[in-house]
């Protein structure tokens, strides 16, 4: 089915009839690229990379699919211009007309890679970078925008600094990382150092600071959270500061990169994350701006999170040895599961805290991917790794998407790429969930983040394991 919403948004009114793969008994409504008039963006590199990847796709349908989402991000979601003389890029989730630090970054992301041959393309990523800069020295606790002092839904929302530039204000820690990721890639790759000017580092140098607070040494800090509504995964217990915590060298989250508001306050992934980040900052702050010192207090707080991690989030489980905990708390209580939205413990050697064949993510793998963890669903039409966003029997795509990009086993890959052409609910594209027993019933047909990161398992298997792709699934 492909939505009203969607339709709506003028993203894909047109469908073609196209014979299914011999694993399907019919044919199947598939969603096409918009127009290339309606199209927000073109870049060169990304539809050279789509004419040279595409023929090597023997399966049609899972042709299709990649033809249609690799390009979903530039094709439906950017709204780039000048500001000011420097290139300014908004860029929205999809179905929501509001751009998230974490879903905006991911959702560029595997254009990194195209951006040093296409100057367009880098101007389009650079304002990206720039947005997310002034986004952040807006308000840090902040994690989706508005284009503009627009107001949103929920301002009604209890916190202390709702101003109308912001569309939400749950403060989730990964939401910091991820622009320094980005940035910290645009530079390697294109060598490229015009983003990182004074607005750029003074916004680094506030998320750092709100790091620090949200470390919770000293009390609880200037934030809380507290919405009321019928969902309470929206909202934050104890007047909106969430549950004790004991301090671990660990940074509290308020909520997961779900949405959802967190247990007990240190998100293992997201610290995995701040770790990888911080370090990565140390490293531009040292290279490009010269900057030992504030280089230096970056280094110390990496290895003072990643201590933490070592101390209070590895844990004995009963049947599987040493593990990553989900979640913890400083005082001893820990959650064994994760959630499908990235940072995942699924993805940890994704974002570069460690290696696939780490023995403790090994464990962890193992965990997650298994009725061990509560929130993995396995059904007639699939399995997957889902959360309390969507609830039972709802696993997503990102989190079998993740399994093939954290993966070098080609078995496994080419199940991976199976069960998401086969999970697609007959629309061509990635959705946020999908019943694990009848994949049409599905949620958000137009997730743009879940669309490219499709896309970038299309590549990575084109370039690691060509055979997977030039045979039948």
């Amino acid at each position: 089915m492909i939505s009203a919403r969607l339709i709506g948004y003028g993203l894909a009114a047109a469908v073609s009839i196209i014979c299914a793969p011999a694993s399907e008994a019919s044919t199947i409504k598939m969603t096409e690229r918009p127009d290339v008039t309606q199209r927000h963006f073109v870049s060169k590199a990304v539809e050279s990379k789509i004419a040279e990847t595409a023929p090597k796709i023997a399966d049609p349908k899972l042709r299709h699919m990649f033809e249609v989402c690799f390009p979903n991000t530039l094709d439906t979601t950017v709204k780039y211009k000048e500001s000011d003389g420097r290139p300014d890029t908004f860029v929205i989730t999809g179905d929501i007309d509001a751009m998230w630090l974490r879903d905006s970054s991911a959702q560029v992301w595997p254009y990194l890679s195209l951006a040093s041959s296409d100057e367009e393309l880098m101007n389009l990523i650079a304002g990206l970078i720039n947005r997310q800069a002034a986004c952040i020295l807006i308000d840090p606790y902040a994690n989706a925008f508005n284009d503009g002092p627009k107001g949103s839904f929920w301002e009604t929302d209890y916190t202390q600094h709702m101003v109308k530039e912001l569309h939400e204000r749950k403060y989730e820690l990964d939401s910091l990382c991820y622009p320094i990721r980005l940035a910290y890639q645009y530079w390697k790759l294109t060598g490229d150092k015009s983003v990182f000017d004074a607005t750029w580092q003074k916004a680094m140098q506030l998320a750092v600071e709100t790091m620090r607070v949200q470390q919770r040494k000293d009390g609880l800090g200037p934030y809380s959270f507290y919405r009321e509504c019928e969902r309470p995964t929206d909202s934050q217990i104890n007047e909106g500061w969430g549950a004790p915590v004991k301090p671990t060298g660990m940074i509290f989250s308020a909520f997961r990169p779900s949405d959802d508001a967190t247990q007990y306050g240190f998100l293992v992934p997201s610290n995995m994350m701040a770790v990888v980040s911080l370090r990565q900052l140390a490293e531009i702050e040292r290279s490009v701006y010269g900057n030992d010192v504030f280089a230096g207090e970056c280094e110390a707080l990496a290895d003072e999170v990643d201590a933490g991690i070592r101390k209070y989030a590895v844990v004995d489980h009963p049947s599987l040895g040493k593990v990553y905990a989900f979640e913890v708390d400083g005082f001893g209580n820990h959650t064994f599961m994760d959630d499908a939205n990235v940072p995942s413990l699924l993805s940890a050697p994704y974002l570069g805290y460690c290696t696939i064949d780490d023995p403790i993510y090994v464990n962890t793998r193992e965990l997650v991917w298994s009725d061990n963890n509560p929130y993995f669903f396995k059904g007639k039409a699939g399995e997957g790794i889902g959360g309390p966003h969507v609830g039972f029997n709802h696993p997503w795509q990102m989190s079998i998407i993740m399994k093939g990009l954290t993966s070098e086993n080609p078995e496994e890959i080419r199940e991976c790429l199976k069960m998401l052409r086969d999970t697609d609910g007959g629309t061509g594209m990635m959705h946020e969930s999908f019943h694990c027993d009848d994949a049409s019933k599905f949620t958000r047909s137009w997730f743009a983040w879940a669309n490219t990161l499709f896309g970038e398992l299309i590549l990575k298997t084109a370039e690691k394991h060509p055979e997977i792709l030039s045979n039948p699934l």
